[in-house]
């Protein structure tokens, strides 16, 4: 690297420096089109490479984006407590966890990081709808703040509200996936299903999340959490529930509040085990974005290696270049052509031949990455800025690094030697 900077130093220091590289790049530009089928054939190796590097990183990079954009819908500030029993040294149980909705309304008062909360019962039921019986499917009973806190809004009809939640209402709304496996149409709304063999009336449609870690969330039936007691009611005392934190910068402010008051409200000493779990979901986030950062380098790295092999494609055609035009350097030194004039020409030739393949990579990238937008299952991939200066600049880099020795090798051959030379 030290012997790369040395020379382009040189060459853009001395007199005339800039003009001497743009008439070498002029020659190369001749040399590169009278030599047209050899000169793509060369850099066959650098397009292949460049356009790898485009399309998997922006493949990696779309993929990331959609997973991110799921996830933040589903509410980044948002955490699950759940009761979790106390074990002892040896993973036996001590005693069982405890959460109430006393311990809920605790929280929801004296937590002041906390903007919402809701109870959240969950049970895997069973749904009835004239001759369509579905199983295992996903109950979940909360109060009227679980669509802020999940971010998870109602397209159609109604989400039951805090008069329904008081009165414990036979109500009901749906996920699309539910509406889907019922074999209905929008209609539904106003009429009536059976959950758990207890009649309910849809009063709204969720709207579609789709699926995520091989989960379908819309998979899903939504009752007022009084109501999911009364169905269940040995899950008094055992209740999880959401907690919104008021920012995403207040999580871990928040999530000390609620350790604070559950632990004092559950009688637990300093150096006891907490009897509760808490999930939070910008952990997901947090661990994806790592993930993805990994998965990209290692697979940009991978799909760099072959910039390798176009460039000792390059050398060797370079190689075969300079013994081919070996009287002509012989008649440029005789007519007074220095050593760097050369070394700047041949060096120059092989830095234009890769940086032109990287281009044709990059369009090709562009192609593959906007073919591949186009299919009806796929997220928009969109290629990032920085791919491009990369692979760019790489293609660039690899010209210099690979066009040196041949470039090197046709500055130092003596003039009457090459004259000589058949």
């Amino acid at each position: 690297m030290r012997l790369l900077y040395a020379v382009l130093h040189m060459l853009v220091a001395i007199p005339g420096g800039v003009a001497l590289i743009g008439g070498a790049v002029v020659t190369a530009l001749v040399q590169i089109w009278a030599n047209k089928v050899r000169s793509l054939l060369t850099v066959l190796g650098i397009i292949i490479a460049v356009t790898s590097i485009i399309t998997v990183v922006s493949l990696t990079q779309g993929f990331g984006d959609y997973v991110t954009n799921f996830l933040r819908g589903l509410g980044t500030n948002m955490m699950v407590c759940y009761p979790e029993w106390i074990r002892g040294p040896r993973g036996e149980f001590l005693r069982p966890a405890e959460l109430s909705i006393t311990d809920i309304q605790s929280v929801d008062t004296h937590a002041d990081a906390v903007r919402r909360t809701s109870p959240v019962v969950f049970h895997n039921s069973t749904v009835e709808y004239g001759r369509r019986q579905l199983t295992g499917i996903n109950l979940r009973g909360t109060n009227e703040l679980f669509q802020p806190i999940r971010n998870y809004y109602v397209d159609l009809g109604r989400f039951y509200g805090p008069v329904d939640v008081e009165n414990a209402a036979q109500v009901c709304v749906l996920g699309r996936e539910v509406l889907r496996k019922l074999e209905c149409d929008e209609s539904l709304v106003g009429d009536y299903i059976h959950i758990d063999s207890q009649r309910f009336q849809v009063i709204g449609l969720l709207e579609a999340k789709g699926s995520f870690m091989g989960e379908n969330q819309d998979q899903v039936i939504c009752v007022p959490w009084t109501t999911a007691l009364k169905m269940y009611p040995e899950q008094r005392d055992y209740l999880a529930f959401f907690v919104e934190a008021a920012a995403e910068d207040k999580i871990p402010r928040a999530e000390g509040q609620l350790v604070r008051i559950l632990r004092q409200r559950h009688g637990l000493k300093p150096g006891q085990a907490n009897d509760f779990g808490l999930f939070k979901q910008d952990q997901i986030l947090q661990e994806f974005h790592k993930i993805r950062t990994i998965a990209t380098s290692v697979l940009a790295g991978i799909v760099s290696i072959s910039l390798l092999v176009g460039g000792i494609g390059i050398m060797n055609v370079m190689l075969v270049s300079v013994a081919e035009r070996t009287r002509e350097i012989g008649l440029r030194k005789s007519v007074g052509a220095r050593r760097r004039d050369i070394l700047m020409q041949f060096l120059t030739e092989s830095v234009v031949l890769s940086t032109v393949g990287g281009a044709i990579g990059i369009v090709l990238g562009y192609g593959l990455a906007a073919l591949a937008s186009m299919h009806p299952s796929m997220t928009e991939v969109k290629v990032p800025g920085w791919s491009v200066a990369l692979a760019l600049g790489f293609s660039a880099g690899v010209g210099i690094f690979f066009g040196l020795m041949p470039a090197l090798k046709a500055a130092i051959i003596h003039p009457i030697d090459a004259l000589r030379h058949e």
